[in-house]
């Protein structure tokens, strides 16, 4: 199989040639056919993440090991599986969905399908290989979904964007579908978002940038209003659009400035739902947060159940689309150095040669 790996952090990916897997127990291995490119490999590209005063966590303080196939948001086609895979409806070339968020397999956790909550994930793309490479392995068949008639490069991002951005919503309600929710960021998890709010029913929808650009395009994907976080007075222009103080907040981008303005336009028994990996710290108030009932809440990616539900979704017409661009597998690396500049609306999304 060919891989294309970060082989150093923070230096060019290469193509390598790897031993094609042989699938065992309840593996399956899939022919890669899509995958898409999200902000959270250029993490692991750089090799760290800001934790403000505490310093740096390094990849390595994670478990991660190079070199490494980065990618989890991948669609591919069955090839073979191990013996204890048998019986569970699989088929040779069958076109599958990923779930890459995989656990031990084993804990409690694990067994009721919350493996993205396992103590010692095995995340496909992070702690295993991922998509950008030809070949892939799953562990085991409950981890693929069935894309139906979707359309394949928009169906490999539900694998990350899109029950990253539904489970984050997930936590806001139930809430009035007129009643503002404030998105923190519009690239991609920010218009996957607003898809997601508008399957979902929610009428009011505010995103927040400093890119007008991809305001324009969360304007054009629903967003009812946006607001420009560039310069000082952010909380007063959410507070402003929202009609007061501010009772959900999901924070795409999650940095010290954006925490930060999140939590100051907060009304009282608000909720920020902290989402992105940008990194740094957030100084709180200790008595506002009990005086205003507040409540901060991580969340991280999704559940194999949340994905199969927002398959269903989509696949019954109800999810509009995000902008992807397709980029050949080969590409991987100019593609994550054009995210990493900001240069991308909405996702890339590689394919196999073939594909």
């Amino acid at each position: 199989m060919r891989a294309w790996a970060v082989v150093e952090t923070g230096k060019p990916l290469q193509e390598v040639e790897w031993p094609t897997p042989v699938p065992t127990g309840k593996q399956v291995l899939l022919e890669v056919t899509h995958a898409g490119v999200c902000h959270s490999d250029l993490h692991i590209w750089e090799g760290e993440y800001d934790l403000g005063s505490r310093g740096k966590m390094k990849l390595s303080d994670r478990g991660v090991k190079l070199p490494l196939a980065m990618g989890h948001e991948t669609v591919g086609r069955v090839l073979s599986w191990g013996p204890e895979a048998e019986g569970q409806g699989l088929e040779v070339g069958q076109t599958r969905i990923v779930f890459p968020w995989v656990g031990c397999g084993t804990c409690a956790r694990c067994r009721a399908e919350e493996d993205n909550m396992c103590a010692n994930g095995r995340s496909l793309g992070v702690f295993q290989n991922g998509g950008y490479a030809t070949h892939i392995i799953v562990p085991e068949p409950r981890h693929l979904v069935d894309p139906g008639n979707l359309d394949l490069a928009l169906a490999a991002t539900y694998a990350c964007s899109g029950i990253t951005v539904y489970s984050a919503i997930n936590k806001l309600m139930p809430m009035d579908p007129d009643d503002p929710i404030v998105l923190v960021g519009a690239g991609g998890l920010g218009l996957q978002a607003i898809a997601v709010l508008k399957a979902l029913g929610h009428r009011r929808i505010v995103s927040v940038d400093v890119s007008a650009e991809k305001l324009e395009a969360a304007k054009a994907a629903g967003a009812t209003d946006t607001v420009d976080a560039r310069g000082e007075g952010v909380t007063a222009k959410l507070m402003e659009v929202c009609g007061g103080p501010v009772m959900a907040v999901v924070d795409l981008v999650n940095g010290s400035a954006t925490a930060r303005f999140a939590f100051d336009a907060l009304g009282k028994g608000g909720k920020l739902v902290q989402v992105g990996l940008f990194g740094g710290e957030l100084s709180l108030p200790l008595p506002l947060m009990a005086m205003k009932a507040i409540t901060i809440q991580g969340s991280y990616v999704g559940s194999p159940k949340e994905l199969r539900a927002l398959v269903k979704i989509a696949q019954g017409g109800a999810l509009p689309a995000i902008p992807v661009t397709r980029e050949p597998l080969r590409n991987a690396d100019s593609a994550l150095m054009r995210l990493r500049a900001g240069h991308v609306t909405g996702r890339i999304v590689l394919t196999a040669d073939a594909a």
